[in-house]
Parts: C-alpha cells; sequence; structure tokens
C-alpha cells in the first residue's frame, strides 16, 4: 500500500508516481484502483499530485528520444544539490521515465507502443481531458475512465459515472468507448455516456455513433443520430430508444442532473457523486420507484429534504451520510 507523510511535499509527489506505475499495469486488480481511490479521496492534494504526474507522463510519452533523455537530465540529474520541489519532481520523473522506457522496450521501440492513461475526478468535481490526437473528454463528478491507444486502435473504458466526449474523427483509427457490457464506436460524434453499475444511457448531441449490447448476433448493433438516445437494461439485456433535446444532453455540465422516468435506486446513484453526504436507500423497494424531474447540484440538500411530497418515504440525515426509509407500514 502506498503512504506519504503528512506535509512531504516529496512524498507526496513519489506516492502519486507510484500510483501512476502501478495503475499501468495491463490488467490492475480490482483492489488496487479501491485503494487508488480512497488514497485519492484522502486529502485534496493527492489529486493535484496525481494529475501533475499524469500530465508530466503524457509530454514525455509525447516527446522523442533526446528529449526525454534532456528532460531526465534536466529533473533528475545524477548529482547535483537541489530544492526539495525539485527532488519530488525527480522522483515522478524517474519512475515515469522507466516505465516508459519499459513500454518501448516491450515493443520494439516503435511509436505504436502502447498509450495508457487513467483519468479520475473526485466528489463534486468535473474534468476536463484533452487526449494525444486532439479528442476530449468532460468527465463527470465521481467518474473514472481509461484511456488505451494502440495498433492503430482508440479505446475508452468508462469504469464508473458519466463522460462526455467530442471526438477527433480518423477513419483508419476507431473510437470506442466500452460502458460496462455496452460498446459505443464513434461515426464522427460528440456524445454522452453515463454509466450506473450496468445500466447504460448514450446520448448523442452531433453525428452518430454506434452502439452495441453483449449477445448481440448482428454485430451490427444500431445507430444513433443527434437527439436520439439509448437506454440499456441489464436486467432484460435491451436497449430502449427514446428522443432527447439536444440542449438537454449532458445538462450535468451545467451544474443540474436531468432524470425522466428513471428507477429512484439510478438517480440517488448520480446525485450522490455530486453530493457530501451520501444518501443510502435502507428499503430496496423504494429503488424502483420511478422520478421525472431535475436535481440542481448546489441544492442537492434541499431536493433530498423534498423528497417525502413526492414519495413515501422518510428522510434522516446524519453528519455524513443520509438514510431514506419507506414511510408506509
Amino acid at each position: 500500500m502506498v503512504t506519504t507523510k503528512p506535509g512531504a511535499d516529496d512524498g507526496l509527489t513519489r506516492a502519486a508516481a507510484e500510483w501512476w506505475v502501478r495503475l499501468r499495469e495491463p490488467e490492475p486488480a480490482a483492489q488496487t484502483i479501491e485503494q487508488w481511490q480512497a488514497w485519492l479521496e484522502a486529502d485534496p492534494r493527492h489529486a493535484q499530485a496525481f494529475e501533475q504526474v499524469c500530465q508530466l507522463g503524457e509530454s514525455l510519452h509525447a516527446a522523442d528520444a533526446p528529449t526525454r533523455a534532456s528532460l531526465q537530465e534536466t529533473f533528475a540529474p545524477a548529482e547535483r544539490p537541489r530544492p526539495r520541489w525539485v527532488a519530488a519532481l525527480a522522483i515522478a520523473a524517474s519512475l515515469v521515465i522507466a516505465v516508459l522506457g519499459w513500454r518501448m522496450a516491450m515493443h520494439g521501440g516503435s511509436g505504436d507502443a502502447a498509450d495508457f492513461q487513467r483519468y479520475a475526478s473526485e466528489i463534486g468535481q468535473n474534468r476536463d481531458i484533452r487526449l494525444s490526437d486532439g479528442s476530449t473528454i468532460q468527465l463527470g463528478a465521481a467518474s473514472n475512465l481509461t484511456a488505451h491507444y494502440a495498433n492503430g486502435q482508440r479505446d475508452i473504458e468508462l469504469g464508473a459515472g458519466e463522460a462526455f466526449f467530442t471526438v477527433s474523427h480518423q477513419q483508419d483509427r476507431p473510437f470506442v468507448v466500452a460502458a460496462g457490457p455496452v460498446r459505443i464506436e464513434d461515426l464522427g460524434t460528440a456524445f454522452n455516456v453515463r454509466r450506473t453499475g450496468q445500466q447504460v444511457t448514450v446520448a448523442v448531441t452531433q453525428g452518430r455513433v454506434r452502439v452495441q449490447a453483449p449477445g448481440d448476433k448482428k454485430q451490427a448493433g444500431m445507430e444513433l443520430v443527434a437527439g436520439q438516445q439509448a437506454d440499456y437494461d441489464p436486467r432484460r439485456g435491451v436497449f430502449s430508444m427514446s428522443s432527447v433535446p439536444v440542449d438537454h444532453v449532458a445538462v450535468w455540465r451545467d451544474n443540474r442532473l436531468e432524470f425522466v422516468n428513471e428507477p429512484l435506486s439510478t438517480v440517488i446513484a448520480n446525485v450522490n457523486r455530486y453530493s457530501r453526504r451520501p444518501v443510502q436507500i435502507a428499503d430496496p423497494r423504494l429503488g424502483d420507484l420511478t422520478f421525472t424531474g431535475t436535481v440542481k447540484i448546489n441544492t442537492i440538500d434541499s431536493w433530498i429534504g423534498a423528497l417525502p411530497r413526492v414519495f413515501p418515504v422518510q428522510v434522516s440525515s446524519f453528519a455524513d451520510h443520509v438514510v431514506l426509509t419507506s414511510s408506509v407500514r
């Protein structure tokens, strides 16, 4: 387990760099991911340090061999008195360069070496990401994804949460998003993907995407165009299609969450990505109730307090969480 000493900048940066290395294993263990997320949430400085190391890694990966050597000499010279912050960067740079060198060696030194990047956001905080091909991602709060570019393929895996993709279309390099059991292929577009467990919602604002569910015998999936949305129900293993105003797609970027006839369990799970006091549903039957409406991110507490006016629930508030119980006896 990676640890840090409070107030030690070099130790913090080293820990961030070590997480950077561990997360770039081909298939990191689920426990590793959980430990990393716990480390991120333990202190706001952790996410900042991890972001700095990621930026350093991206810069080094894009650089040619002479530039990498120059950066290594700048940040990690063999023997020279260095300020504390330079020492911290030296540790990160050494780890990053070592990993990049190993990956390049594994691929015979070719420019097609796999490019792995993992991104995560904190509760209540969205994040903007720019990928190496010019595509951009707006990552919703408490979300995480992995970008894997290799062998002419651009693969994104949305582990949890929500993301809006604006894709730099390249005919010979497919851009594919995996969200649980659902596969989404870019056909020149901008689109939003929300993953709540195995339940997935895809909505398009521009261009087209092809979505495919597991077990699709046609292997072709179906296409969505701007103004269309597909909701995947894992219990039935099928998509349901609907129309959605383009300006209502990804309104979370404007600090509000919109739901149309969705299970309360799904609504609460997504509200929890923005709430500092997570909401727990004590009675599973409550989770099957459906909700249509808007939740403003800056007034979540008020929305929770008003739930008894809409549903047969009781709200019990505690210092660090909220519990919903049935008011029907």
